[in-house]
This record gives structure tokens, C-alpha cells and sequence, in this order.
């Protein structure tokens, strides 16, 4: 059977953890910052795992991470 290749788009965006989860980073971070909070834009910058429900979507999409 031929290799299955990957999203690099999705690749780009999400990492697997040690565990096989998958981290995302949030998005509304690029511009436009003066308006939100100081406490909002701090949760911002730190990863996020994606829901339960997305995760089997990613996974198929980037097979070989």
C-alpha cells in the first residue's frame, strides 16, 4: 500500500503530545490587541489540546507524527 501524505497545513498548525493528544495554539493573537485584556491575551499564548471530537479528524490528516 502507498504511504497516506500528510496535511502540511495541519502539520503546520498542530503537534501531538507524549500521550497522543493533540496541542493547538489560540487564535485572535495577531492584531488588533489593545482592546482585549491583559489576563485574556496571557490564557492566549498558552497551547490548548484540541476537543475529543476534532482530535480523530487531525490525527487522520497528519498519520505519520
Amino acid at each position: 500500500m502507498p504511504k497516506i501524505k500528510t496535511r502540511k497545513s495541519v502539520a503546520k498548525r498542530f503537534r501531538l503530545t507524549g500521550t497522543g493528544k493533540v496541542k493547538r495554539s489560540h487564535a485572535f493573537r495577531s492584531h488588533l490587541l489593545a482592546g482585549r485584556s491583559r489576563n485574556r491575551k496571557r490564557r492566549l499564548r498558552r497551547p490548548d489540546l484540541v476537543s475529543s471530537a476534532g482530535e480523530k479528524r487531525i490525527k487522520q490528516l497528519i498519520p505519520y507524527s
